[in-house]
């Protein structure tokens, strides 16, 4: 079924038992994100709060949050609109497999026809102001509130043609720092924005740069504003592909409106002009810090009847953003040959945080008549690295096809096929001074780092340890050595308290002996070895969040050979916590004691894990 609204989409999601309600007061500053927490680790349903603290507004969040969830809200459409994203990036596909395009629509091969999917309607809508929406305020550091969820919509100058519009997924401070409440909001955009590129636009002007900010409208619109899409269909287009209902909007002075939005906060973008914005809890599992963005001056709040305010929390993954990750791929998996020539497979793993760290399977065909080495996947892995938004990551693991069964979808398996063949002398390749993601504060500065690729190909070269070496000696200082996957041990070190620090890490590179580790090509320092080792998501966690790999890799018995790099033992990543990292998330325990009253017998969530 197609949604013409989020609150028919609730409705329905209650109508199948997929969504629970919450009837008592609930504050937003900290409760409702620790009610939404609690119950996404469960897997939970989709939560309505009925009653907001000082809001006349109900706010809905874990909408996605779960794969089958999401994939549920979309069960009408979504192979459609697979199929029209595949044809749209490569036409020659309905004659390649016509039985599969010959149900998709028309629309799929041009341009112009996909305006069907928009559509111009008169909208009734009520206007309010900052103060009375959901102010949800996610994590105890956080500089104020925000929008997790906003749609945020500009055009370039003189443009009011709906499909050269951009719609991006930026967050949206609504209070605190120096922003004049109901006058003045804050916008965290980043590199390789879309809203980059009219913003430089927009300099070069004299048009006001007018921005409009949806929130709620059907649970398409949302996956619209973070969609990565083929040239020449837009995220009006392709909202209203998934939705099944064309994207309906208007002008009002010279703004574009939503017509299914629950909220439209209008605005005009002061071009020279920034506040700080942050800290914010973020989804790597950190605080991004405060920093000066992009502030936009209030024009009105437009809100519709009945409307719900639609927000989700973000945090150390998996949260219910990685929802919106497994949607992507299952939209674009086909498409992924032909983004980045020869590659089989691509992963961002979400328990690393997304960009610290990319998996990917490539093909190695340049010299098949000689010994396998990697020389075809590293032409691959620059691809991957010089592209978009996967030029943001940190650590880049390919391996090639043909030595062996190898999927990025089991990460544990993936690890220990790379483990087993990865040859430390040969196999590591570094970028450093460059750029890395906004949030990721394991660099020298704000947006600067490193990057490494591992590249893998070849036969077996050791059997992984999965116990520990007998008879481990360590230096003074570091302890509690944990077999933390095969081939992974995790050590702990002393604190890392400033630059001093880093020859510690070399300190143990020191002590320790290639024949001895033989078998455990990777060692991870660390302040909790016993928590690395807990779960595999804890060690992707540690390791690709906490280190920056020109800094950060040492190696035992290693070398510089001219300007190359590598070590005959194990690979040492510190992934100790440094002082120039970002706060870890930690929730405030007087606020999961009150919340605690919600689960209890008598409250609305008795019966679910609190």
């Amino acid at each position: 079924m197609s949604y013409k609204s989020l609150r028919e989409a609730a409705n329905d999601l209650e109508r199948h038992g997929k969504l629970v309600r919450v009837k008592e007061e609930v504050d937003p500053n900290l409760e409702m994100a620790e009610v939404h927490r609690r119950i996404f680790d469960q897997g939970g349903p989709a939560i309505l709060f009925e009653r907001v603290k000082g809001s006349p507004f109900q706010a809905l969040s874990n909408l996605y949050g779960t794969f089958e969830r999401t994939e549920w809200l979309f069960r009408h459409t979504m192979e459609r609109v697979q199929k029209v994203i595949e044809l749209k990036a490569d036409p020659t596909r309905l004659l390649q497999k016509p039985g599969r395009y010959l149900s998709a629509p028309f629309t799929a091969l041009n341009a112009l026809p996909m305006k069907k999917w928009l559509g111009k309607a008169p909208i009734q809508y009520g206007t309010t102001t900052i103060d009375q929406l959901p102010l949800v305020k996610s994590w105890p550091m956080d500089g104020g509130a925000f929008v997790t969820l906003p749609q945020v919509l500009t055009l370039p100058p003189g443009s009011k043609k709906a499909m050269q519009s951009n719609i991006g997924m930026y967050r949206i401070q609504l209070s605190g720092n120096e922003y004049e409440l109901n006058k003045e909001v804050g916008l965290h955009y980043q590199l390789h924005r879309g809203i980059g590129v009219h913003h430089t636009q927009y300099n070069e002007s004299d048009e006001p740069f007018r921005c409009s900010i949806f929130v709620g409208g059907a649970p398409s619109h949302a996956f619209s504003a973070i969609m990565p899409l083929p040239e020449g269909l837009s995220e009006l287009t392709f909202a209203g592909l998934l939705g099944g209902r064309r994207f309906r909007y208007l002008f009002e002075d010279d703004y574009f409106l939503s017509g299914d939005a629950d909220f439209v906060i209008t605005g005009t973008i002061r071009k020279g002009d920034k506040k700080p914005e942050g800290p914010f809890g973020d989804h790597l599992g950190y605080y991004s810090l405060e920093h000066d963005f992009p502030v936009m001056d209030v024009h009105k709040v437009h809100h519709r009847k009945d409307a719900i305010w639609h927000f989700s929390v973000v945090g150390r993954p998996p949260q219910e953003d990685s929802s919106f990750g497994h949607l992507i791929h299952q939209l674009v998996k086909l498409l992924t040959p032909q983004e980045f020539p020869g590659i089989k497979e691509i992963k961002a793993v979400d328990a690393a945080g997304v960009h610290p760290l990319l998996l990917a399977v490539g093909s190695e065909r340049y010299m098949p008549f000689r010994e396998r080495r990697p020389e075809e996947i590293l032409a691959q892995a620059n691809r991957i690295i010089g592209s978009g938004q996967t030029s943001l990551s940190k650590y880049l693991i390919i391996a090639a096809t043909g030595d062996g069964p190898v999927t990025t979808h089991d990460i544990s398996s993936f690890f220990r096929h790379v483990l087993e063949r990865i040859n430390w002398t040969r196999d590591l390749h570094f970028q450093t001074k460059t750029t890395i993601d906004t949030l990721d504060y394991s660099g020298t500065d704000w947006n600067a780092g490193s990057k490494v690729v591992m590249a893998c190909c070849g036969p077996k070269l050791r059997e992984l340890a999965t116990e520990l070496p007998t008879g481990i000696t360590l230096p003074a200082g570091f302890s509690n050595p944990q077999l933390a996957q095969a081939g992974i041990v995790a050590i702990e070190g002393p604190d890392f308290t400033g630059k001093e620090s880093y020859a510690q890490a070399q300190q143990l590179a020191d002590h320790l002996t290639a024949e001895q580790w033989k078998n455990v090509p990777l060692i991870v320092l660390c302040n909790d070895a016993s928590f690395v080792q807990a779960t595999l998501n804890n060690f992707l966690w540690v390791t690709f969040t906490r280190s920056n790999p020109s800094h950060d890799i040492y190696g035992v018995d290693a070398f510089t050979e001219f300007k190359h790099w590598g070590c005959r033992g194990p690979l040492i990543i510190d992934a100790r916590t440094k002082p120039h990292h970002a706060p870890e998330l930690v929730t405030d325990a007087a606020v999961s004691a009150k919340v605690d009253r919600l689960f209890a017998k008598s409250g609305s969530l008795y019966g679910l894990k609190g």
